[in-house]
């Protein structure tokens, strides 16, 4: 005789325990949502592999044999497992963690956050790196999508919908100058207007300010560009030039240059920082435990800013 074959395919033992639960082939279909000659056939290759009859027919029900009443407890105990470790979630260890975090980040935020946000890491997830890049605007969406990138704060991007993203706070702006300068005591919009600007535009575009005050009608002076903020402080620290920035940030680089701030005298739409990540990451684990801790950090940092 031919050696039976051990391999037995385990998707057989749901029939099994539908039958022995339902008490029939016909009501063990419906609820494995299965054909009725499906079950037929799965419970004759049970039957062939075990080499028993498994159920003998008692009126309307199948009663089940000696050798399935012994081996159900058995397999009904195995098929929850199997189905239970389906849904159960790993325990999360965040110092076990070996992980490479990329962040779309303007230079003020790396000044503000970062250092809290490694502080953060550093104590609780040694292991874990975090690079942090300047990206495009208009290449944002194609680096979350490709993984280049798991996370980009900024303000409002143009994203399709699988793009997820978060609403951390808004911006409140400030004008910076050198600490004698002649509008350091009051600045009213004639003067801010009539006066001469630096702005910042590491890739060369208009920047948000001088967008929204265009729409209405209102346009500034900017006599130079530099690529980054603490440099555009030093800037103005260093001459008449005026530059608006995060009101944040002033405060982070007042006790550091000689800088005063005023208000900025022009009325404009709040500007809203987002963070944003692909929507593959919405439920990783470690995803959701960097994104919370750069969030705090965001928000902590920014609302700590002197009012």
């Amino acid at each position: 005789m031919m050696e039976r074959d051990s391999r037995i395919d385990l998707n057989l033992f749901r029939v099994l325990d539908a039958i022995y639960t339902q008490g029939g082939v016909s009501a063990a279909a419906r609820v494995l949502h299965l054909t009725q000659p499906a079950v037929t056939h799965a419970l004759r290759r049970l039957r062939d592999q075990l080499d028993d009859p498994l159920f003998v027919r008692q009126g309307n029900r199948l009663l089940p044999t000696d050798k399935v009443r012994a081996m159900m407890p058995a397999v009904q105990g195995h098929l929850k497992g199997l189905l239970a470790s389906t849904h159960a979630q790993p325990t999360f260890d965040a110092s076990r963690l070996q992980m490479e975090f990329v962040i779309g980040f303007r230079d003020i935020l790396e000044s503000i956050a970062l250092p809290g946000l490694m502080a953060s890491i550093g104590r609780d997830a040694p292991d874990v790196r975090v690079v942090s890049r300047r990206v495009a605007a208009d290449e944002v969406e194609r680096e979350l999508g490709t993984g280049a990138l798991d996370l980009a704060v900024d303000r409002p991007l143009r994203a399709g919908e699988r793009i997820s993203h978060r609403r951390l706070l808004d911006e409140t702006l400030v004008v910076v100058m050198r600490r004698d300068h002649p509008l350091s005591r009051q600045l009213r919009r004639a003067d801010y207007l009539a006066a001469q600007h630096v702005t910042v535009s590491p890739l060369g575009e208009q920047s948000a300010l001088d967008a929204l005050m265009g729409q209405n009608g209102m346009f500034r002076e900017v006599r130079m560009v530099a690529q980054h903020y603490f440099s555009a402080c030093q800037i103005a620290a260093a001459s008449d030039l005026l530059l608006t920035v995060p009101k944040a940030y002033a405060d982070h680089l007042a006790p550091l240059l000689p800088i005063a701030m005023q208000p900025l005298p022009v009325r404009i739409k709040a500007i809203p920082i987002l963070a944003y990540w692909h929507d593959s990451k919405d439920n990783d684990q470690a995803h959701r435990w960097f994104r919370e801790r750069l969030v705090k950090s965001i928000t902590g940092a920014m609302q700590a800013s002197p009012q």
